[in-house]
């Protein structure tokens, strides 16, 4: 596409955008009674305007049912997480059998390490990518102790070459392949939360599994923005949160993937609760953990009916949308119009002020762009907030802006752009 840094040019494009109307289902921030350009929802998604009434509905079936709601009404909590699974499955490329809500990220992703991380004789090493989340980090080095491991041997990091942002999928695999006899598990981020990239998941599940480890992934940053295909990329296990791309609410549930090759695996370790029980005998209330199959036999404590009450409503949307592919081929377009918007506002400043670390290559990445600001970084995103620009900050000096299809418009990409040249010129 040949963008065009005018307001006729993006007004265009929203007019012709199929997508264009799921906006106003979707509830915007203010600031001084102004509504921001919301531009953060790899950290938050916006609110729903239904969720109101999705959550005022459970109240009403908790009021109007008491206990007898885990059976009755509508929409019975015994089974509200079924609701979910044909949602949640094309949002990963996965089978609905193969997933569940439940939990948190992080919760979700020790649970999954226990069935996952099994260590034997010298292969007991766990490779992940240098810089990763911090909750990854925590979980992976609490497990390698766990285990009797001292984390400096057990954990190999991946970085980025000298003078080079980003990983290289070949210096990836190469690492797989150069500990081939001691990995015993291949652990990253499907979009690294700090650079944006958007690793290649295929070629490193396989590099992975040709050398004996088994392989997962984090998708914090990458169910809802990019097209997974976790059954097909024959990935063993996945986790992710569903409130940054996919709009559940602050500390919203959580998703798990599981391949259909590991239901009937009684070999894999894991940490079992009732509600995980085989559903037809859970009230029979007897001694010895029979898993429920597919991924709900990880299952631990009880449905969360209200968050996951929010992440149906999203998901409702989702659906509505079509789910991912045109998502995405939106986001294509609005992830290149704010990069060459970016471009525009360096050439106007006459410098390169903001570097964008994100991969160029669309392959490479999702809906966030990662900008270094190479002078007065915190001023001009504070100066950003008050232009009405909400995007995030993180130290030391990058601002991440990620342009949502479901609810960002080329309009917001281009105010975007008319407010950070006006505050770079003012503060610099």
């Amino acid at each position: 596409m040949n963008y065009e840094n005018n307001f006729s040019f993006a007004q265009a494009q929203d007019e012709a955008d199929p997508l264009s109307h799921f906006r106003s289902q979707f509830l915007f921030p203010k600031h001084n009674d102004k509504d921001f350009i919301y531009l953060c929802g790899n950290s938050l998604g916006l609110q729903p305007k239904v969720v109101g009434e999705v959550i005022k509905r459970q109240l009403d079936n908790w009021a109007n049912y008491a206990v007898e709601g885990w059976f009755d009404g509508n929409e019975p909590w015994m089974f509200y997480h079924k609701e979910l699974k044909n949602l949640m499955a094309p949002i990963v490329g996965a089978l609905p059998s193969e997933v569940c809500p439940m939990n948190t990220l992080t919760v979700n992703l020790h649970l999954l390490m226990v069935s996952f991380y099994q260590p034997k004789g010298r292969r007991f090493k766990i490779i992940m990518e240098g810089g990763a989340f911090p909750s990854d980090q925590y979980a992976i080095e609490s497990h390698v102790r766990f285990r009797g491991f001292d984390p400096k041997e057990a954990i190999v990091e991946v970085f980025p070459r000298e003078g080079e942002e980003v990983l290289r999928t070949e210096d990836i695999v190469a690492q797989i392949k150069e500990n081939r006899d001691e990995i015993a598990l291949v652990l990253f981020g499907g979009i690294n939360y700090y650079t944006g990239q958007w690793y290649d998941m295929e070629i490193i599940t396989k590099a992975g599994h040709e050398i004996g480890a088994l392989v997962g992934w984090d998708l914090a940053h990458a169910a809802g923005n990019v097209p997974v295909q976790l059954h097909d990329w024959d990935v063993d296990f996945a986790c992710w949160c569903s409130y940054k791309y996919q709009n559940s609410g602050p500390g919203g549930i959580s998703g798990i993937f599981v391949h259909e090759k590991h239901f009937n695996n009684t070999e894999l370790n894991r940490f079992a609760g009732w509600w995980g029980y085989q559903e037809n005998k859970r009230f029979k209330m007897e001694k010895g953990f029979v898993p429920e199959v597919g991924a709900d036999g990880w299952q631990v404590s009880c449905t969360q009916v209200m968050p996951m009450a929010l992440y149906h409503a999203s998901l409702q949307i989702f659906e509505q949308a079509g789910f991912i592919e045109p998502l995405r081929n939106k986001s294509i377009a609005l992830t290149g119009y704010l990069e060459s918007i970016i471009n525009e506002v360096n050439k106007e400043l006459g410098v390169v002020q903001y570097k964008i670390i994100t991969p160029k290559e669309e392959k490479d990445r999702g809906a966030q762009l990662s900008i270094i600001a190479q002078r007065k970084g915190k001023q001009i995103f504070d100066g950003l907030m008050a232009n009405h620009v909400l995007g995030d900050w993180r130290e030391p000096d990058v601002i991440r802006l990620s342009a949502v299809p479901l609810y960002n418009s080329f309009e917001d990409v281009f105010l975007a752009g008319q407010a950070l040249l006006t505050v770079s010129k003012n503060i610099l």
